[in-house]
């Protein structure tokens, strides 16, 4: 519940001055003011969206088609996600990996390693750059890279091959 008229401005704790804002309502008051991805609104980026989260192109991206699945909530953790939070991001990430596979034969399906990764990284320490929760959708195609096997063991060296 939230007031009408805040507090602050001489609103009352009355139930006539308090209404129940809806979950996106609630969501878009968690933006953090100089966070690169709370401002992706209108910005003409966004590629898939739902009430809770969003789909852009990566920036940088490391293969065609990279892509990034952002919850519209600021939240660094993507663990802090609220369980709603989670199936629009999961959504997003199957509707967009539907999507590439249409546009480009050579992405052959979405299970393997050469394949595609889903990835997050949580914390500075763990590779985290940007503090906004998100997921790299990264499509994987055969001979995209001289030895694939391992995955995301790759992020320290020396680890990959077992």
């Amino acid at each position: 519940m939230d007031p009408i008229v805040p507090r602050n401005h001489g609103g009352s704790d009355d139930l006539s001055n308090l209404q129940a804002l809806c979950f996106r309502c609630n969501t878009a008051k968690r933006w953090e003011a100089g966070c690169v991805f709370c401002a992706l609104e209108g910005s003409g980026r966004v590629l898939l969206e739902n009430v809770l989260a969003l789909c852009i192109a990566d920036a940088y991206p490391v293969t065609p088609g990279h892509s990034l699945v952002i919850p519209r909530r600021h939240v660094a953790d993507g663990l802090e996600l609220h369980q709603p939070e989670w199936n629009a991001v999961v959504e997003l990430l199957k509707l967009r990996r539907e999507q590439l596979s249409a546009q480009d034969a050579a992405i052959s399906g979405w299970a393997g390693l050469l394949k595609a990764r889903g990835g997050l990284n949580s914390v500075e320490a763990a590779g985290q750059i940007v503090f906004h929760a998100h997921w790299h959708l990264i499509p994987r195609r055969e001979g995209d890279c001289e030895e694939p096997r391992g995955g995301v063991r790759g992020v320290i060296g020396g680890r990959q091959g077992y």
